[in-house]
């Protein structure tokens, strides 16, 4: 057991340093990631670099390469970040305990990928950017997110299966692209093939054809 002496020796030698270390890091990269995430939200990828998000983060450039491997590591990791979104407003056992089918599962998500294009500006970049740019860093963000909201889609589903002859994969793109239009256009000029859409209730509206679509496929 360590007396009182030798305790103060290991602390003056650092000893419990590395611990510090472990929460330093822990902070300085959710610092790093919320600092991008906000630069690319405000300005794009025209200005989107290492040296403005060190600066943003208030940390050494150095860091982001330690922590991210470089930029395309940052990127990765944001695009991952937003496409865990949907697992702060659904637990990971609402499928197995109140999603009765899947259409109950389908109806939901696409409800929250609506709230979540209306609440976040940086994920209205994202979607704008993936249908009208073709560049490496967009490919990036685009797949990571992909990948992170189907990984989450793979989870939450469990045993519950689509109606036979249904192409899953087809219906569900074109409900997410008229979702992703829907809002794109409304952020633009407040309105979509005529559907005004600029308060609660043309938002209400939106979200109860959203509905009956969803269910006119799945039930």
């Amino acid at each position: 057991m360590l007396n009182e002496s030798a305790v103060a020796v290991l602390e003056q030698t650092g000893a419990a340093e590395p611990e510090r270390r472990i929460r330093d890091r822990s902070a300085t990269e959710r610092a790093i990631l919320k600092a991008a995430k906000n630069l690319l939200a405000e300005e794009g990828f025209q200005n989107f670099g290492i040296n403005a998000v060190a600066r943003r983060a208030g940390c050494d450039k150095q860091l982001i390469y330690r922590y991210y491997g470089g930029l395309d590591g940052l990127v990765e990791a944001i695009g991952a970040d937003l496409g865990n979104w949907v697992k702060d407003r659904i637990p990971e056992d609402t499928g197995g305990m109140f999603l009765l089918t899947y259409g109950d599962l389908m109806e939901r998500l696409s409800l929250l990928f609506l709230e979540a294009l209306r609440d976040d500006p940086l994920m209205r970049r994202i979607v704008a950017w993936e249908i009208s740019e073709n560049t490496e860093q967009v490919r990036r963000l685009s797949e990571a997110r992909s990948k992170a909201l189907g990984l989450w889609l793979d989870r939450m589903r469990g045993s519950l299966t689509p109606p036979k002859g249904v192409d899953t994969a087809a219906v569900n793109a074109l409900i997410f692209a008229s979702i992703q239009h829907l809002v794109l256009s409304a952020a633009a000029g407040g309105q979509c093939a005529g559907l005004v859409l600029k308060n609660g209730k043309d938002w209400e509206k939106a979200a109860g054809a959203l509905k009956r679509l969803v269910r006119g496929v799945y039930g």
